[in-house]
């Protein structure tokens, strides 16, 4: 699907709940932009993560045209990097090149087995603003179990404190941001790495409110750390996350393409699930986190996103000044973004 071609139900969520909510300009500080060619491709009968039946790319072209669909009043700037795995070389080339032709920031899909020497000079030479690691992105264990430096290594992460670069970090293990091993490292990242700007993506993918543990208990005596809450519809996971940070770093992200998936989330006994026309999304026998409904009132993922920090916002009483900082001021002057 090139763009978003929005029903009459999004269109009226856009005109009565999120227009007169949203500030002028929007920074998106989670995107991916690829081109098919460019992602791994899975081997016959492997099972599909839900994320692969929204879009199988998400070209520099798709993603201003869906901003366009989306929200026809409001400015949006991207923050791009591609998909988390491919043909890295490739994958990383596209991100630069459209970087430089639209003035987007990039961040460049890391790898831990490559060399600090390489990435320096990957980044320095595509004019990379920093990095995005993912936990599948290294060969030391199965992705879901990595610790943090497992696929974040230290020597990347003394080339982050040294140059100021932005990190953009997803959290693994099952139990998600609550881990005990990852709340440590985050802490431990953010006393020895000062100068790294290092965003835990997703509030930590802490989707349901089981997922948060007692994590911000300890967070909250952060002095760097930066979160974003894309792909995250849960109000009460950014509110906690504010209380404990503030407004200043936090920032509003969608992780554009799976982003246009029409959803919304719901959690049961811990375990989040995403709600979608039945059939749109092919078989969903054995897809985890997907359930169908016959319901005709189902937006999409972005606007679920903004509708879920509205709530927080409101339970918050935040003002219209730090709407605005959370959706747009603190990335752009994270990334120097001019509008």
């Amino acid at each position: 699907m090139f763009g978003f071609e929005r029903t009459d139900y999004d269109k009226k969520v856009y005109e009565e709940e999120l227009v007169d909510f949203l500030p002028k300009n929007i920074v998106d500080v989670h995107t991916h932009v690829y081109r098919k060619e460019d992602k791994d491709q899975l081997p016959p009968g492997t099972p599909i993560y839900w994320p692969r039946r929204v879009a199988e790319d998400n070209t520099i072209e798709d993603i201003i045209q869906t901003y366009k669909d989306l929200f026809p009043q409001n400015n949006v700037v991207p923050v791009i990097f591609g998909c988390t795995k491919g043909n890295y070389e490739s994958i990383n080339a596209y991100s630069a090149e459209n970087s430089k032709k639209y003035g987007y920031p990039a961040l460049l899909i890391d790898h831990a087995d490559w060399s600090p020497e390489y990435v320096e000079e990957q980044v320095i030479k595509g004019g990379f603003q920093g990095l995005k690691p993912y936990l599948n992105n290294q060969t030391k264990v199965n992705g879901s179990q990595a610790g943090i430096y497992d696929y974040l290594p230290k020597s990347h992460l003394e080339l982050a404190n040294k140059y100021g670069w932005k990190v953009m970090l997803h959290i693994s293990k099952p139990d998600r941001l609550k881990n005990e091993d990852n709340i440590k490292t985050l802490m431990e990242i953010d006393e020895k790495y000062p100068n790294a700007k290092v965003i835990v993506a997703h509030i930590g993918r802490a989707y349901a409110p089981e997922d948060l543990g007692n994590a911000f208990d300890t967070l909250k005596h952060s002095q760097n750390l930066l979160f974003d809450f894309s792909a995250n519809t849960l109000g009460y996971a950014t509110q906690k996350c504010i209380e404990a940070v503030g407004t200043k770093r936090v920032m509003f992200g969608t992780d554009l393409p799976i982003a246009k998936m029409r959803m919304y989330r719901i959690s049961e006994d811990g375990y989040y699930i995403n709600v979608v026309p039945r059939g749109m999304y092919g078989d969903l026998t054995d897809a985890e986190h997907m359930r169908e409904s016959d319901e005709e009132t189902i937006s999409n993922f972005t606007y679920e996103i903004i509708r879920g920090f509205k709530d927080c916002a409101k339970a918050l009483t935040l003002s219209e000044q730090d709407v605005e900082d959370i959706m747009c001021n603190n990335a752009a002057k994270l990334f120097n973004i001019k509008f």
